[in-house]
């Protein structure tokens, strides 16, 4: 068996760095979305999708997937926006598994509405704390690690 390789000094600086400061500023971003707009992240995260789709769907199994969430997880979350009034369900014409999940005027208004503080709020806790040339740096290595993880 191999010798581990273990992290320099540096590389541990830099790995426990990247896990706190994300850690720490998730949920920072993530309390300002709340008291700016009433919305989770996950919220967010689905009317955000669905605003940048034409007509506002797209199949519950679709956005799953891109969201990485498990089938539970998706359908219990659906089902607390729906009752809010967020987004809507469709059937899926043929087929008695599927759905549609829709952005509702209220869904519609609410992410348009978030949208603005959330921006500010992910300025002020990481962009403009940055260069310009860190900001490229950090999207070439989000880049590089996402293709290694999510080649799809």
């Amino acid at each position: 068996m191999p010798e581990p390789r273990w992290l320099t000094e540096e590389e541990m600086r830099a790995w426990l760095g990247y896990r706190r400061m994300r850690n720490l500023m998730d949920l920072q971003i993530n309390r300002d979305l709340a008291a700016d707009s009433g919305l989770s992240e996950q919220d967010y995260d689905v009317l955000s999708h669905l605003s940048e789709l034409p007509g506002g769907r797209m199949r519950a199994n679709e956005l799953g997937a891109r969201l990485r969430w498990s089938r539970s997880r998706l359908s219990h979350h659906l089902t607390r926006m729906e009752q809010r009034g967020l987004i809507a369900r469709h059937e899926v014409p043929g087929d008695a598994r599927g759905a549609v999940a829709a952005l509702t005027d209220a869904g519609e208004a609410a992410i348009r509405s978030a949208a603005p503080a959330h921006a500010a709020s992910v300025r002020e806790h990481l962009i403009d704390l940055l260069t310009p040339q860190e900001v490229r740096t950090l999207g070439d290595i989000a880049e590089k690690v996402l293709d290694r993880l999510d080649p799809g």
